[in-house]
């Protein structure tokens, strides 16, 4: 089905923005088909939080009635409900805080107002962004996890509710969920979108992210929230330089995984690729450990107060990792973060002269069961190192669950990395979408 058959609801990011400058596509119109879609679908997901349709009528009602060149004018994006919004509760999926009114934007959601967006609603996070899960289920099969922490965003890119939405990372809660929903997750280096009121886990580790279908649509959402230039898309003068890292030395990958990843690395070969094989320096096998005693450091700060209050209206989970991070020692703090400073400094070496490293996403599917949101094993040092990383949808297992690919790049070098990303994209086509 080409561009101009598809349904609105499931138009690309870049494809429903060129329609609206065009003049050929109405805010409104768009609204009212992702509405539809959503009504018809999100009573089996749970991808949202808080969505008001009149809310959304209103706000494209606005867009049409104001007709702006801005890049992201007259679409709405779904938000992360750890992220502040000024129209819209922000409820940081816990009890705790049901209700809970914000008097000003997030620095990314005024950046996306700026844009010409706007908020289309809320979408469910695991509480406060940690482990325990939300409501909601993965839009491929409703008995698995769509992972998390982002889960809604993930789960409503996935089912054709939004064309785009926000994330964060601490460990894997971009990568992870875009992969088991079959989507495009987008971490970018620390730092290159402001996190400024988002609700803080981790300073050190705490990255805003997006989700999309495509490459372009990433460029286009994540350009939008960055500052100028900073996240753009990089043209290759060459086939890029990849190194592929079957898996990590701290989880197994099953084998599925491993073979999908073997016939995607023998396609971008064919396609023109330098494809080396490499192995994780031994010396960085501590990688999950140095992250857990960072963010569980942090965290235990940063919601001390936070547990005074609300202890009791938080989870089993919560409060078993808030105790771990407060038994941390300064010293043991400490030399987690001048640890990862090392590793930071050897990581352009190791990286060498390739443009991007390949490594699965996950290390399999989206499990079964909505207890857990799966394993952030794939994602750890990429998050620890405040390095960029994409997750492309790559195929479907024999379940009909989504595989993803994940390549990585040098800290602070995005548009490189998004280059190699839609390079690859286009030898590596994902052939069925919800």
């Amino acid at each position: 089905m080409s561009s101009a058959d598809a349904p609105l609801h499931a138009l690309s990011l870049v494809e429903a923005a060129a329609s609206i400058a065009r003049g050929t596509l109405t805010a409104r119109a768009l609204a009212d088909a992702q509405l539809a879609r959503i009504d018809a679908t999100d009573g089996a997901i749970g991808a949202w939080v808080t969505l008001d349709t009149a809310h959304v009528r209103t706000e494209a009602d606005r867009c049409d009635a104001t007709p702006s060149r801005s890049a992201l004018a007259g679409i709405g994006i779904g938000v992360k409900d750890i992220i502040h919004t000024r129209d819209l509760p922000t409820q940081m999926g816990s009890p705790a805080y049901a209700g809970q009114r914000s008097e000003h934007d997030a620095e990314c959601v005024a950046r996306l107002r700026a844009a010409g967006g706007y908020v289309f609603g809320k979408t469910v996070t695991t509480e406060l962004a940690f482990m325990h899960p939300g409501k909601t289920r993965n839009p491929w099969n409703a008995a698995h996890t769509p992972g998390g922490s982002s889960s809604g965003s993930a789960a409503a890119v996935a089912a054709g509710h939004v064309a785009g939405a926000l994330g964060t990372q601490t460990n894997g809660s971009v990568i992870r969920p875009a992969a088991y929903c079959g989507v495009v997750g987008y971490k970018p280096s620390a730092g290159a979108i402001a996190f400024t009121g988002v609700n803080v886990f981790s300073e050190t580790l705490d990255t805003l992210g997006t989700f999309t279908r495509s490459v372009r649509d990433t460029v286009l959402l994540a350009g939008a929230l960055a500052d100028p230039g900073a996240i753009a898309l990089s043209r290759l003068d060459a086939p890029p330089r990849l190194a592929v890292l079957p898996q990590f030395p701290w989880s197994p990958v099953d084998a599925a995984t491993r073979a999908a990843l073997a016939a995607a690395g023998r396609s971008l070969d064919a396609g023109g690729a330098r494809v080396v094989n490499v192995t994780l320096p031994p010396s960085w096998n501590d990688a999950p450990a140095v992250l857990r005693t960072i963010m569980l450091a942090e965290a235990a700060r940063n919601l001390a107060a936070a547990r005074q209050r609300h202890g009791a209206q938080f989870s089993a989970t919560l409060n078993d990792a808030l105790d771990e991070g407060a038994r941390i020692s300064p010293s043991d703090y400490r030399a987690a973060l001048d640890r990862r400073a090392r590793m930071i400094a050897e990581a352009t070496d190791w990286l060498g002269a390739c443009d991007a490293i390949v490594t699965p996403s996950v290390p399999a599917p989206a499990p079964a069961g909505l207890d857990t949101t799966g394993d952030p094993a794939c994602c750890t040092l990429w998050s620890l190192l405040g390095a960029p990383a994409l997750s492309l949808p790559l195929a479907l297992d024999s379940a009909g669950l989504p595989l993803g690919l994940q390549l990585a790049g040098r800290p602070d070098d995005d548009a490189r990395l998004l280059g190699v990303a839609a390079w690859c994209e286009a030898r590596l086509p994902f052939a069925r979408r919800i």
